[in-house]
């Protein structure tokens, strides 16, 4: 009985890692974003409905930002099923179609990039939506002295981007994770 190939069991090890932080990435992200875009499209259509009495002027360039975010989430989200699909081609038995070391490194720091360059925006989205409400705040006789110009709507922006920003910190820690697996 001849004893199995070493490399061939751990291309299996890493193809099996990959698959499985692949779907775990994927589906997280996946629900986070969708619950993101729910909020992000009610408010997108809310504010532009209430437009003329609206006194939040970080308002709509930290919606814009938010949502250029959540498009780049969803990119992140078909890198992460991407994984899977790299797994499966380290599965195949044909040699010639199995991706070489740099090329699934390259996906996962590509992967990784896009996750980091879509958690830049969204914190910037974040951080226009925050000095809005601020502003919004600030507006009345003292700051924090008339909590009825803040909304519920508001809130659920700055909700928005806690779930897309964790969603991006999901995919980020995925791939460096995947990254310290493979550089073993």
């Amino acid at each position: 009985m001849s004893k199995p190939d070493s490399t061939a069991l751990n291309r299996q090890q890493i193809a099996k890692t990959l698959r499985l932080t692949g779907w775990v990435g994927f589906w997280t992200q996946l629900v986070l974003a969708i619950v993101s875009s729910i909020i992000l499209i009610f408010a997108s259509f809310t504010s532009q409905s209430a437009n003329s009495r609206s006194t939040n002027p970080g308002t709509s360039t930290g919606l814009l930002l938010a949502i250029c975010g959540l498009c780049v989430l969803y990119g992140s989200i078909y890198w992460a099923f991407r994984y899977t699909r790299v797994a499966r081609q380290l599965e195949a038995l044909d040699t010639e179609s199995r991706p070489k070391r740099a090329d699934t490194l390259r996906v996962i720091w590509v992967g990784a990039g896009g996750n980091l360059g879509g958690m830049l925006l969204t914190l910037l989205g974040a951080e226009a939506i925050v000095g809005g409400l601020l502003a919004k705040l600030s507006q009345s006789q003292g700051v924090l002295s008339d909590l009825s110009r803040v909304q519920f709507l508001d809130i659920l922006v700055v909700q928005a981007n806690i779930n897309t920003i964790l969603a991006q910190f999901v995919g980020v820690s995925a791939a460096l994770w995947l990254l310290n697996r493979l550089s073993k």
